[in-house]
């Protein structure tokens, strides 16, 4: 078998900054930060979204504003609407 060939595996603190909510998980992600968690130095990686901050995991629901799409659309496409007939 050869040998390092494979990115090295290590723990890793991840911070959902949506959350803000940190976790410790094994990963091959190379990072260049670091930073202290409980007292143990880990490589830092910040994420936009986790399962944390996830509607599907959280169960929160979400919905976007459709008054202002429709409102959009018909501003839009208000000229095509109006047609002049001689």
């Amino acid at each position: 078998m050869r040998e390092n060939i494979h990115p090295k595996y290590q723990k890793v603190l991840f911070h959902d900054t949506n959350a803000d909510v940190y976790f410790v998980i094994g990963s091959t992600i190379q990072s260049g930060q670091k930073k202290i968690y409980e007292g143990v130095e880990y490589p830092y990686v910040t994420l936009d979204i986790s399962s944390a901050s996830h509607p599907f995991y959280t169960g929160e629901v979400r919905q976007a504003s459709n008054e202002g799409r429709v409102a959009n659309f018909n501003r839009k496409f208000a000229r095509f609407s109006k047609k002049k007939v001689d």
